[in-house]
């Protein structure tokens, strides 16, 4: 059973708070953080672009965006790091759970597990990327997903893993209230899925990826996903098997890296998978729907996820696609996700 670790959000975003001296260190340290890029204000047409969107990316609707500033990359280990150095915040990966949470996440009816396995559910933990040998069906990703205690973004493929000489690859393992947490501390804060769709297409209307229409394997490496059979052969095609450095790809056309591939990234709305339909069209800057709504889990409320991984490929998952959606608990930790942060130009 795949673990959902749930903390007090409120007390995620006060714990940035610390000290005076910390905060006057924070000051400086943010000042060193992620290069911004100025995203002009325009209109686009935002959803799938051709008939291999899911049905979440339908129907293609009108979005007016304000200008905004962008991290030019997804937020790194080093610059992470700096944010815990200044504040002694703990995410969420690194606390325990308490039963009467954990029973409340389960679907209701749920038999209370045994004690060996309650013990396990409740330690500190997120999930990990633990692929088989062999080729497994799509359908059950508990082949390839496990919950591992002692995995946090400072061991993100588990305890016995670290972020040694890892300094410019994105941070992982940090749940949606850590990366508000971390937003609020750098002054930013996460993009709306509508920001960040239109920051991925780089000025470009119509077109599959933020670099065009050329399929991923034509030509040189465009972004880090899988290549061979996913989830148990990677030729590493592109040069990685997991998390690249940031910027090891080109950019897109506003100067943005890796909006396709590496790592999912957080944004700031809720999930709805009718969002689009039942949503205002020609709205401006739309700050998503006023609660999460997944048919496929109804039981929890999900935040949108963007941008694809290092784990997509195209016959299991083609989320390096720009309208491409997907979705995870707020309190989820994973292998394959991150964030970027913007703010508002005015």
């Amino acid at each position: 059973m795949l673990k959902i670790n749930l903390v007090l959000g409120l007390a995620l975003l006060s714990a940035c708070a610390g000290n005076p001296s910390k905060q006057a260190t924070a000051g400086k340290e943010r000042d060193t953080l992620n290069k911004m890029v100025l995203i002009p204000a325009g209109s686009f047409l935002m959803g799938a672009d051709d008939s291999t969107g899911m049905a979440d990316e339908y129907p293609k609707h009108r979005v007016d965006i304000a200008s905004f500033w962008m991290d030019e990359h997804e937020v790194t280990k080093a610059e992470f790091a700096r944010f815990v150095d200044a504040t002694g915040y703990v995410t969420t990966a690194e606390q325990p759970i308490g039963k009467a949470e954990l029973m409340a996440s389960l679907p209701p009816g749920t038999p209370e597990p045994d004690s060996a396995t309650l013990a396990t559910m409740m330690a500190p933990g997120a999930l990990v990327f633990t692929p088989p040998d062999h080729a497994v069906p799509f359908n059950d990703i508990s082949q390839w997903w496990s919950f591992v205690p002692g995995t946090s973004w400072k061991h993100p493929e588990g305890p016995s893993s670290n972020i040694a000489n890892r300094d410019h690859e994105p941070v992982t393992q940090v749940s949606w209230l850590d990366a508000q947490a971390y937003a609020k501390w750098a002054g930013k804060r996460l993009p709306t899925e509508a920001e960040w769709e239109y920051a991925a297409r780089g000025g470009l209307s119509g077109q599959l990826y933020p670099w065009g229409n050329e399929p991923l394997t034509t030509g040189k490496a465009k972004a880090n996903t899988w290549n061979g059979n996913f989830p148990y052969k990677n030729t590493k095609t592109d040069g990685y098997y997991s998390t690249a450095p940031v910027k090891s790809y080109s950019p897109n056309g506003y100067q943005l890296y890796d909006m396709a591939g590496n790592v999912w990234e957080w944004c700031e709305d809720w999930y709805d998978a009718n969002y689009y339909i039942q949503g205002e069209k020609g709205v401006k800057n739309p700050a998503g729907p006023a609660e999460g709504l997944d048919p496929d889990d109804p039981g929890q409320a999900k935040r949108v996820i963007r941008g694809g991984s290092y784990m997509c490929s195209d016959e299991y998952c083609r989320g390096y696609r720009v309208s491409a959606r997907m979705k995870s608990t707020p309190e989820s930790g994973l292998s394959n996700l991150g964030f970027r942060c913007v703010r508002s130009a005015n």
